[in-house]
Protein backbone atom coordinates (compact mmCIF):
# COMPACT_ATOMS: atom_id res chain seq x y z
CA UNK A 1 0.00 0.00 0.00
CA UNK A 2 1.23 3.93 -0.85
CA UNK A 3 1.91 5.68 2.54
CA UNK A 4 -1.78 5.95 4.40
CA UNK A 5 -0.78 9.41 5.00
CA UNK A 6 -0.53 10.55 1.17
CA UNK A 7 -3.86 8.57 0.32
CA UNK A 8 -5.58 10.82 2.45
CA UNK A 9 -3.86 13.62 1.80
CA UNK A 10 -2.74 14.82 5.02
CA UNK A 11 0.27 15.14 6.80
CA UNK A 12 1.93 12.88 9.23
CA UNK A 13 1.28 15.71 11.73
CA UNK A 14 -2.29 16.18 10.95
CA UNK A 15 -4.72 16.21 14.12
CA UNK A 16 -6.97 13.32 14.52
CA UNK A 17 -10.28 15.37 13.29
CA UNK A 18 -7.92 16.18 10.35
CA UNK A 19 -8.03 12.66 9.70
CA UNK A 20 -11.41 12.10 9.70
CA UNK A 21 -12.48 15.01 7.68
CA UNK A 22 -10.44 13.91 4.96
CA UNK A 23 -11.27 10.17 5.31
CA UNK A 24 -14.92 11.22 4.68
CA UNK A 25 -14.23 13.60 1.99
CA UNK A 26 -12.57 10.57 0.16
CA UNK A 27 -15.66 8.31 1.17
CA UNK A 28 -17.61 10.87 -0.03
CA UNK A 29 -16.06 11.18 -3.58
CA UNK A 30 -15.01 7.99 -4.09
CA UNK A 31 -18.11 5.66 -2.80
CA UNK A 32 -19.11 2.98 -5.20
CA UNK A 33 -22.77 4.33 -5.52
CA UNK A 34 -21.86 7.47 -6.64
CA UNK A 35 -21.06 5.23 -9.88
CA UNK A 36 -23.72 2.94 -10.17
CA UNK A 37 -24.13 2.10 -13.42
CA UNK A 38 -20.87 4.09 -14.15
CA UNK A 39 -17.98 2.54 -16.48
CA UNK A 40 -16.10 3.72 -13.49
CA UNK A 41 -17.61 1.65 -10.92
CA UNK A 42 -14.90 -0.51 -10.70
CA UNK A 43 -11.55 1.96 -9.96
CA UNK A 44 -14.26 3.83 -7.36
CA UNK A 45 -14.23 0.50 -5.72
CA UNK A 46 -10.72 -0.02 -5.76
CA UNK A 47 -10.02 3.51 -4.53
CA UNK A 48 -12.70 3.26 -2.03
CA UNK A 49 -10.65 -0.23 -0.81
CA UNK A 50 -7.33 1.85 -0.68
CA UNK A 51 -8.36 4.96 1.53
CA UNK A 52 -10.36 2.39 3.64
CA UNK A 53 -7.04 0.58 4.48
CA UNK A 54 -5.24 3.81 4.41
CA UNK A 55 -7.61 5.19 7.05
CA UNK A 56 -7.42 1.87 8.90
CA UNK A 57 -3.82 1.56 9.43
CA UNK A 58 -3.34 5.32 10.01
CA UNK A 59 -5.53 4.98 12.71
CA UNK A 60 -4.15 1.86 14.15
CA UNK A 61 -0.93 3.44 14.14
CA UNK A 62 -2.17 6.56 16.07
CA UNK A 63 -3.55 3.55 18.93
CA UNK A 64 -0.39 2.35 19.22
CA UNK A 65 -0.88 -0.81 17.08
CA UNK A 66 -2.99 -2.39 19.80
CA UNK A 67 -4.69 -5.09 18.12
CA UNK A 68 -8.38 -5.28 18.81
CA UNK A 69 -8.82 -1.96 20.04
CA UNK A 70 -8.66 0.62 16.91
CA UNK A 71 -8.68 4.19 17.79
CA UNK A 72 -10.75 5.80 20.72
CA UNK A 73 -13.39 8.17 19.95
CA UNK A 74 -15.75 10.24 21.32
CA UNK A 75 -18.43 7.99 21.50
CA UNK A 76 -16.08 5.89 23.59
CA UNK A 77 -15.12 2.93 21.15
CA UNK A 78 -13.33 2.15 18.33
CA UNK A 79 -14.31 2.84 14.90
CA UNK A 80 -12.01 0.21 13.51
CA UNK A 81 -10.59 -3.00 14.29
CA UNK A 82 -7.73 -5.12 12.99
CA UNK A 83 -9.58 -8.14 14.80
CA UNK A 84 -12.34 -7.68 12.60
CA UNK A 85 -13.28 -9.79 9.24
CA UNK A 86 -12.78 -8.52 6.11
CA UNK A 87 -16.87 -8.13 5.66
CA UNK A 88 -17.07 -6.69 9.15
CA UNK A 89 -14.54 -4.08 8.39
CA UNK A 90 -16.27 -2.80 5.07
CA UNK A 91 -19.78 -2.24 7.25
CA UNK A 92 -17.04 -0.55 9.84
CA UNK A 93 -16.25 2.17 6.82
CA UNK A 94 -19.37 2.82 5.72
CA UNK A 95 -20.41 3.60 9.15
CA UNK A 96 -17.27 5.44 9.28
CA UNK A 97 -18.06 7.43 6.48
CA UNK A 98 -21.79 7.82 7.50
CA UNK A 99 -23.52 5.79 4.91
CA UNK A 100 -25.99 4.01 7.35
CA UNK A 101 -27.82 2.10 4.88
CA UNK A 102 -25.10 0.86 2.53
CA UNK A 103 -23.53 -0.56 5.99
CA UNK A 104 -27.22 -2.29 6.76
CA UNK A 105 -27.11 -3.10 3.90
CA UNK A 106 -24.07 -5.11 4.06
CA UNK A 107 -24.68 -6.44 7.47
CA UNK A 108 -27.76 -8.17 5.99
CA UNK A 109 -26.11 -9.99 3.38
CA UNK A 110 -23.85 -11.98 6.20
CA UNK A 111 -24.04 -15.43 6.31
CA UNK A 112 -24.18 -15.19 9.95
CA UNK A 113 -25.10 -13.34 13.06
CA UNK A 114 -21.62 -13.74 14.74
CA UNK A 115 -20.86 -11.52 18.03
CA UNK A 116 -19.13 -8.92 15.18
CA UNK A 117 -22.70 -8.94 13.37
CA UNK A 118 -24.11 -7.98 16.95
CA UNK A 119 -21.62 -5.27 17.16
CA UNK A 120 -21.76 -3.76 14.07
CA UNK A 121 -25.42 -3.75 13.71
CA UNK A 122 -24.89 -2.01 17.78
CA UNK A 123 -23.14 1.08 16.06
CA UNK A 124 -25.64 1.00 12.97
CA UNK A 125 -28.29 1.17 15.60
CA UNK A 126 -26.59 4.07 17.79
CA UNK A 127 -25.45 6.04 14.66
CA UNK A 128 -29.07 6.29 13.89
CA UNK A 129 -30.15 7.20 17.39
CA UNK A 130 -32.09 4.23 18.36
CA UNK A 131 -30.23 3.75 21.47
CA UNK A 132 -32.84 1.32 23.37
CA UNK A 133 -31.64 -0.94 20.47
CA UNK A 134 -28.07 -0.38 20.15
CA UNK A 135 -27.61 -1.51 23.65
CA UNK A 136 -29.65 -4.39 23.27
CA UNK A 137 -26.90 -5.26 20.21
CA UNK A 138 -24.29 -4.84 22.30
CA UNK A 139 -25.39 -6.46 25.31
CA UNK A 140 -25.79 -9.57 22.69
CA UNK A 141 -22.23 -8.71 20.86
CA UNK A 142 -20.63 -9.17 24.75
CA UNK A 143 -22.24 -12.00 26.01
CA UNK A 144 -21.58 -14.04 22.78
CA UNK A 145 -17.61 -12.84 22.95
CA UNK A 146 -16.48 -11.60 26.27
CA UNK A 147 -13.34 -11.33 25.49
CA UNK A 148 -13.51 -8.54 23.21
CA UNK A 149 -12.45 -5.56 24.57
CA UNK A 150 -14.40 -3.68 22.10
CA UNK A 151 -17.43 -4.84 22.28
CA UNK A 152 -17.49 -4.73 26.30
CA UNK A 153 -16.04 -1.19 26.13
CA UNK A 154 -19.34 -0.15 23.73
CA UNK A 155 -21.38 -1.99 26.04
CA UNK A 156 -19.84 -0.42 29.29
CA UNK A 157 -20.34 3.26 27.31
CA UNK A 158 -23.97 2.64 26.74
CA UNK A 159 -24.07 1.41 29.98
CA UNK A 160 -22.89 4.95 31.29
CA UNK A 161 -25.70 6.58 29.46
CA UNK A 162 -23.49 7.35 26.29
CA UNK A 163 -22.74 11.22 24.94
CA UNK A 164 -26.27 11.54 23.50
CA UNK A 165 -27.99 8.90 25.98
CA UNK A 166 -30.16 10.56 28.62
CA UNK A 167 -32.87 8.52 30.12
CA UNK A 168 -36.13 10.24 30.46
CA UNK A 169 -35.95 12.15 33.64
CA UNK A 170 -32.26 12.34 34.15
CA UNK A 171 -31.26 14.84 35.94
CA UNK A 172 -30.19 17.93 34.76
CA UNK A 173 -27.49 18.53 37.85
CA UNK A 174 -24.95 16.88 35.85
CA UNK A 175 -21.64 17.72 34.72
CA UNK A 176 -22.70 17.27 31.16
CA UNK A 177 -25.34 19.47 31.02
CA UNK A 178 -25.84 20.85 27.32
CA UNK A 179 -28.25 23.39 25.88
CA UNK A 180 -31.26 21.14 24.65
CA UNK A 181 -31.51 19.96 28.62
CA UNK A 182 -31.66 23.77 29.37
CA UNK A 183 -33.66 24.50 26.69
CA UNK A 184 -35.97 21.93 28.00
CA UNK A 185 -36.31 23.16 31.47
CA UNK A 186 -36.82 26.46 30.10
CA UNK A 187 -40.30 25.24 28.71
CA UNK A 188 -41.24 23.35 31.55
CA UNK A 189 -41.06 26.69 33.48
CA UNK A 190 -43.07 28.37 30.61
CA UNK A 191 -45.75 25.82 30.96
Amino acid sequence: MNDPYSVLGVSPGATDEEIKKAYREKARKYHPDNYHDNPLADLAQEKMKEINEAYNSVIRNRAGGHRGQGAQTQNGWSESSSSGTAEGNRVRSAINSGDLDYAEELLRGFSTRTAEWHFLMGSICYRKGWLDDALDFYKTASSMDPTNYEYRQALTYMNRGGQAYRPYGSNIQQANCDACDLCAIMMCCNV
